[in-house]
């Protein structure tokens, strides 16, 4: 159990609305569907409707730095089937570049793996007292375009299993390039974190408002808006 996992939920009951994805820049492909995640009928492209409020007026303030530019959208809404294909994804590649097979796998090795997965990704449980932030449609993970259309360089891509995610990662090193990416970083932290979104400690891209992780950080919620939807 992560901590956020412990926060009580009080469903406030909103909808989950589509994105108008004609005002932002979208990923395409959408690159878990890609892998062949188990959607249905079910689109990624939904969120609650109050954080879609909130993601449009990020989006003003991202053009009121940076004309021209946009928030570019890599993922939303993810059921829990899709939560745990992911998470089945990810630790099969940790394990395959690790020289490791299942049949052959370890205990300890299983578990280590395991536990690095479970750094970024979280825990796709079915327990509707602890839904993984994206199944909320609390969630999104995103990056920036420039006014040219071209996705700007964040110094690692978004899913990276690295410290390099860690958002501030690149603050301390001394070079152009990862002084810039930091500066990238802290743009997009800002103009998200600025309209009421929390950023999760580990992971550059990915940002909520509403579900347990964020009612954690902001600390005077005592309780989450949002559960599994």
């Amino acid at each position: 159990m992560k901590p956020y996992q412990k926060v009580a939920i009080e469903e406030c009951g909103e909808s989950l609305l589509p994105i108008p994805l004609e005002k932002f820049s979208v990923v395409s492909p959408h690159p878990y569907e890609a892998l062949g995640a188990p959607y249905g009928d079910r689109s990624p492209y939904f969120l609650r409707e109050g954080v879609l409020r909130r993601l449009l007026q990020a989006q003003t303030a991202l053009q009121a730095e940076q004309p021209g530019w946009q928030l570019q959208i890599f993922d939303a809404y993810r059921p829990v089937a899709v939560q745990q294909f992911m998470v089945d994804y990810t630790f099969a590649q940790l394990a395959a570049a690790a020289g490791e097979t299942p049949e052959a796998m370890s205990d300890d090795v299983r578990s280590h793996i395991h536990s690095e997965v479970l750094k970024f990704w979280a825990v796709p449980s079915p327990n509707p007292k602890m839904p993984p932030p994206h199944s909320t449609g609390g969630a999104i993970d995103l990056t920036l375009v420039d006014a040219s259309g071209e996705t700007v360089d964040m110094g690692s891509p978004i899913d990276e299993i690295s410290p390099r995610s860690y958002p501030n990662h690149f603050a301390q090193v001394p070079t152009l390039q990862a002084l810039n990416a930091h500066h990238l970083r802290s743009l997009l932290a800002r103009v998200m974190v600025g309209v009421g979104f929390c950023q999760h400690p580990n992971e550059w891209w990915h940002f909520s408002i509403g579900d347990q992780m964020w009612a954690l950080q902001m600390r005077e919620q005592v309780h989450a808006r949002y559960g599994g939807a």
